[in-house]
């Protein structure tokens, strides 16, 4: 496995590229690895992931060592750089240390954070943190890292919250002068934001909006496009089809042609590596 060090060192290196870097959602290791195998360059673990693998919504239930076991549990099955979801810190400025700290020893390349308070993922009313809240938030998590190859992306859903895009560039800018090299904007289109990405100083993230696709998103200068649900919707679409067919017929076998084979899910978690192990050390 490659250490965390040359992974964030990898991370970084592919911002330089002048490509867009799709960064698709996984919800538990194991997705991780499909990730992986699949050829993507870097794998996302997001709240909404996360809580729905839980059976909940993504509405703030989730506890900080929730989301950092999450992490912790894919960056050690996958050797991929990780970028993951930190919401809103979790702490006030001079607590915010703590999140940065424990992301960073679960094995994540990058977290974002955002400003948003409440009513995420709801038809309840949408609370941001003031700027002036957000940026020492920001300016404290930069300081906490250990690694300064951590990256640290600096979130707004003021688009998402309001519909207000000047706020979110407005942010945008504000996050990138008190020293994030990565900025993020929920709510904003690729086609939306290439009316304004010259105003934007930093790398940009944005959440894919079907059904924009990456070349158009490199177009407006994207650096990376989140799939956050990607994986979680596969799963449960593939999942309720093949439970469909079985359900119908009471016959495991219609569901065959939806389903892997045994022996390819084995193969995925590396049960050859553990027969390998074992008889390299004599076990009968």
């Amino acid at each position: 496995m490659t250490s965390k060090a040359e992974l964030r060192l990898r991370f970084k290196a592919l911002f330089d590229t002048g490509a867009t870097i799709p960064a698709v959602g996984a919800f538990d290791p194991l997705s991780a690895l499909l990730v992986q195998k699949a050829g993507f360059p870097v794998v996302y673990v997001g709240s909404y992931g996360v809580a729905s693998s839980r059976g909940l919504p993504d509405v703030g239930l989730l506890t900080m060592d929730e989301l950092v076991a999450a992490v912790r549990a894919v960056a050690d099955a996958v050797d991929l750089p990780v970028v993951a979801d930190a919401e809103n810190g979790f702490y006030n400025p001079a607590n915010i240390w703590r999140a940065v700290r424990l992301y960073e020893q679960a094995g994540a390349c990058a977290i974002h954070i955002d400003d948003h308070e409440s009513g995420k993922h709801s038809d309840l009313p949408r609370r941001l943190l003031a700027l002036d809240e957000m940026l020492a938030r920001l300016r404290a998590a930069l300081d906490a890292r250990r690694d300064p190859n951590f990256t640290i992306i600096a979130r707004t859903d003021a688009a998402w919250a309001t519909g207000n895009i000047e706020d979110a560039v407005t942010r945008m800018a504000a996050f990138a002068k008190a020293g994030a090299e990565v900025v993020f904007a929920t709510g904003i289109s690729a086609t939306q934001l290439g009316a304004v990405r010259s105003r934007i100083p930093a790398h940009v993230v944005l959440v894919n909006t079907p059904p924009e696709t990456l070349a158009q998103e490199r177009a407006a200068r994207v650096q990376m496009a989140i799939y956050h649900n990607f994986c979680l919707n596969a799963a449960t679409h593939g999942v309720a089809r093949a439970l469909a067919q079985f359900h119908a017929s009471l016959d495991v076998s219609a569901a065959a042609g939806v389903m892997d084979k045994v022996d390819d899910v084995e193969a995925l978690l590396d049960y050859q590596g553990y027969n390998q192990r074992g008889a390299h050390y004599g076990m009968r």
